[in-house]
């Protein structure tokens, strides 16, 4: 397994991670049998880096995690871990931003209880809390480093500018953000920005929700996904237009011998050293096949055919409507 380091100095993890969003209903039905064997591939396979958050299936992608490695204990040395915390919702269920320190403190703890271990090797801001500076945000990050509650930190979906002021405070060793040939904004600042800096550009949603898979997720059960059925992408005639357009991709992926997936994964892993992609997946077949894109060695010609079939802003939608654009910082 290819390696690579989580931010400058850093822990060395594989080239790709597992999302693990995937271990709740998230994209659809699973349980904690499936979600244990893919874990148990990624031991076979050498992928180490697991990435979740508090509030994936509120709580329930780390306890599986935690109910793995009691199960199979001597494995938790072999991940590398990470969590999030900071979307919050207040007593009527509306959704808001906590950074404070007392809060990541306790959602980290929490956290740290359901997959029963003593620390966690990174712990992302979730989503950045607008009223607080971002340098007051990353020093309440690096009190947690301080403590021994966590060994590294990072912030998820913000802008380069916001990355800088934050490295100033302390190092950041990533920054997870939607990165993927349907989602190419980040190559608008925040991959340079990240290389910059030395911080790992953890890469989610990396085959486009499905789109860049040889089997998309069915038009049917959309409407059965809470966040998908409300994604400008996923709605008509965006969906049909988007599945028209990644049928040329897939095709291509064939002539070249290779599942769409691990094409989508090694064209990320050539977009920069610093580029961790972290899908999800509920299937063990489907999870080697990402794993594939791993070895995949793409030419400057292959690169070239994809961006013949899939060029930038080829994806009909914003990645986002406007209730879940809420959050994540824009930068251009």
């Amino acid at each position: 397994m290819k390696q690579r380091t989580m931010g400058r100095n850093g822990a060395t993890t594989s080239a790709i991670g597992i999302g693990a969003m995937s271990f709740s209903n998230f994209y659809g039905p699973t349980d904690e049998a499936r979600s244990h064997a893919i874990l148990d591939a990624a031991l076979e396979l050498g992928v180490s880096h697991v990435d979740t958050s508090n509030v994936y299936g509120m709580g329930k992608s780390e306890e599986t995690i935690g109910s793995f490695l009691k199960a199979r204990p001597g494995t938790r040395d072999r991940f590398h871990i990470a969590t999030k915390a900071g979307i919050a919702r207040d007593a009527e269920g509306n959704r808001y931003y906590d950074n404070s320190a007392a809060y990541l403190e306790a959602e980290l703890d929490k956290s740290l209880a359901r997959m029963g271990i003593d620390c966690v090797d990174l712990f992302y801001i979730h989503r950045r809390d607008a009223d607080l500076p971002i340098e007051a945000a990353t020093e309440n990050l690096a009190a947690l480093v301080k403590k021994g509650k966590a060994r590294a930190i990072g912030i998820s979906e913000i802008a380069p500018s916001s990355l800088r002021r934050a490295a100033a405070v302390h190092p950041i060793a990533a920054v997870q953000s939607e990165y993927s040939l349907s989602t190419r904004a980040p190559e608008l600042g925040l991959v340079q920005a990240c290389a910059e800096l030395g911080t790992a550009l953890v890469a989610f949603s990396p085959v486009g929700r499905s789109l860049l898979t040889d089997h998309p997720l069915p038009k049917e059960v959309i409407p059965e996904l809470g966040f998908l059925k409300a994604n400008p992408r996923f709605m008509e005639p965006n969906l049909t237009a988007n599945l028209e357009i990644s049928d040329g991709f897939r095709a291509l992926a064939a002539e070249m011998g290779a599942p769409a997936a691990a094409v989508a994964i090694a064209w990320l892993l050539h977009r920069g050293e610093h580029v961790i992609p972290i899908p999800g997946t509920r299937s063990v077949e489907h999870f080697r096949e990402l794993v594939a894109g791993c070895d995949l060695e793409l030419t400057a010609a292959d690169m070239d055919r994809i961006e013949q079939v899939l060029p930038v802003g080829w994806a009909h939608g914003d990645r986002y409507n406007d209730s879940q654009w809420v959050g994540p910082e824009r930068y251009c």
